[in-house]
């Protein structure tokens, strides 16, 4: 879909009527939701979702621009303030301690306000809060938890830890630690935290024991000191007479029947599982992130009160680190298939689902590539390749920094990129300023949102803001009494409707009575 293939001025017109009478028929959607679906892309900064949109488009033959991934779909779009408490750049352990407990704090802490310190200790005991996953179990709601990256890792960790440092994922990595620290390790929490139905991520190293043997990577040389978590997960399981199932590879993921099976953890990975491009290289296999949402939604939805599951496409955050911006492209849009899953299971009428990002990258789009370049390629202009102030092509898409800048010495020279291959994963997009890792950006991450009181997404919000719409939507935490929560306007809003109808009532009598005397 091009200039010169029906995109005449008639055809912009009729579009924009199309989409104005969508809009104008667009009416909030005031009721109390069942259930709250959370997707967080890590990383997926507005930049990342346009590159991905195109990438979407150009997988399916088209020029991509006019594509759209799932959740650009959804009625309600706002943005969020993604600065720590004392950072204008944030991580995710302090963003997600956000969107997850309502509460801003500070970079690398987890389910902890500002006052603590991070990494010390014994800054921890008194400054803990919950997130929406333990208000949930506490209303008797199935919560779930879904990602790419490790279990422990920061976005999922923020949903039911409480540690001054996100690193501190297992004993092993608090061996240094002082032997009177109170805070447990991440997983140990993650196990102790009783009540979570679905966890699907990585991380078996967090786990398992050192020197145990790995099922698919062999050896395990920097595994947990204490015990095999994975079993104590089992053994209290079975101690309360659950259905459940522990899996680490594609084939028990398959075998798992979501009707008989009420409790599960899969662990796919030593560490993160394989980015999207690369799960077809993973001998053992791995579920996608559409098939493990599927599978947690037909577990979680047996509960007849309802549950809340975050879902995170993580390793798009890892790509953009990296500079490869193929894998975290691609891996945007196996999060947009995933965020299609779920709707696709659940009902707008009683679901609300938002999707929104932790954090931005310094990830770029430019140069003035003609439309329908191929989104990894080198910037065109008509078919021939555009060339910087050095006489040299450059791609499309850049990072400010990385480890794509390139120095020698005191030289900085660009390398000419005519014939490599842009394309490929493992190819790093140039950067100006050199890091071993691609930093984040700070800019406005968008909130898109579709569901239950989905339009209380309205403008520019403070991301601790998403967590207050998800408890008001489905009456948890602060909001758990019907007077302080959905449940209200729900109240007020038939109250007015029956006050509306009355007055009809009455009026269609008084008609009545003077045809009557006519």
């Amino acid at each position: 879909m091009c200039s010169g293939n029906g995109e005449t001025a008639l055809f912009w017109r009729n579009l924009g009527r199309e989409e104005l009478r969508r809009a104008r028929r667009l009416q909030p959607n005031i009721a109390v939701a069942k259930n709250v679906m959370l997707f967080l892309g890590d990383g997926m900064g507005v930049s990342t979702v346009t590159a991905a949109r195109i990438l979407h488009g150009q997988l399916q033959n088209k020029t991509g621009e006019e594509s759209a991934l799932a959740f650009e779909n959804f009625p309600y779009i706002a943005l969020s303030k993604t600065y720590n408490q004392n950072a204008q750049t944030a991580d995710s352990a302090g963003t997600a301690t956000a969107f997850l407990s309502g509460v801003k704090t500070n970079l690398g802490l987890l389910g902890m306000d500002a006052r603590a310190v991070f990494h010390n200790c014994s800054s921890a005991p008194g400054t803990e809060v919950t997130s929406i996953l333990h208000w949930a179990l506490a209303a008797g709601k199935s919560v779930g938890l879904v990602t790419t990256t490790r279990i422990t890792h920061a976005t999922p960790a923020a949903a039911y830890a409480h540690s001054p440092d996100r690193d501190w994922e297992s004993d092993y990595d608090m061996r240094s630690v002082a032997g009177n620290c109170t805070v447990k390790d991440i997983a140990t929490q993650l196990v102790e935290t009783d009540g979570i139905q679905v966890i699907f991520g990585g991380g078996r190293i967090k786990f398992l024991l050192n020197g145990t043997h790995d099922p698919e990577d062999g050896l395990i040389t920097r595994g947990r000191l204490d015990k095999d978590l994975v079993k104590v997960w089992e053994d209290r399981q079975q101690s309360k007479g659950r259905r459940y199932k522990y899996v680490w590879n594609q084939t028990e993921f398959d075998n798992i029947d979501p009707a008989s099976t009420d409790f599960v953890m899969g662990l796919f990975g030593s560490s993160h599982m394989q980015y999207s491009v690369d799960i077809s290289n993973d001998p053992a296999g791995e579920p996608s992130l559409a098939d493990m949402t599927e599978k947690a939604i037909r577990i979680l939805s047996k509960n007849p009160k309802g549950f809340f599951l975050l879902v995170e496409g993580g390793r798009i955050d890892h790509g953009h680190h990296a500079s490869q911006a193929v894998r975290a492209l691609h891996d945007t849009v196996a999060f947009s298939e995933a965020v299609e899953r779920g709707v696709a299971l659940t009902s707008e009428t009683d679901t609300l689902t938002v999707t929104t990002a932790d954090h931005s990258h310094v990830f770029t789009i430019g140069g003035y590539p003609s439309r329908g370049n191929p989104i990894f390629g080198l910037a065109d202009e008509q078919g021939k390749l555009k060339l910087a102030t050095d006489g040299k092509p450059y791609t499309t898409l850049a990072y400010s920094n990385g480890p794509g800048a390139y120095a020698n010495g005191v030289n900085f020279t660009r390398p000419n990129v005519t014939s490599t291959n842009t394309s490929h994963p493992n190819y790093r997009q140039q950067s100006a300023v050199h890091f071993d890792s691609e930093t984040h950006g700070g800019e406005d991450v968008a909130i898109y949102a579709q569901g239950p009181m989905s339009h209380l997404f309205h403008g520019t919000h403070e991301q601790s803001y998403i967590a207050h719409v998800m408890a008001f939507s489905s009456c948890l935490g602060d909001y758990s009494e019907p007077s302080t929560c959905a449940q209200a306007d729900v109240t007020a809003l038939t109250s007015t409707a029956c006050l509306i109808d009355d007055r009809v009532v009455w009026l269609i009598y008084l008609l009545a009575m003077v045809a009557f005397q006519l």
